[in-house]
């Protein structure tokens, strides 16, 4: 899921934006595979700017 967002901005990320991808990498993927789908909301405290970014992403 995540495979084509990071492929298409790797080389523009900042290196904030690369540690914040890292961080969301390190989150269950059962979580992320919800959240991403929309199964699940994000919670607030995990709705990073990264991670709306893939989301959104992935809704186009």
């Amino acid at each position: 899921m995540i495979g084509g967002f990071v492929r298409a901005g790797l080389g523009t990320f900042s290196e904030a934006e690369l540690d914040s991808l890292e961080a969301i990498l390190e989150m269950p993927d059962v979580d992320l595979a919800d959240w991403l789908t929309g199964r699940r909301p994000i919670p607030a405290e995990d709705a990073t700017p990264m991670l709306l970014r893939i989301r959104d992403s992935l809704r186009r």
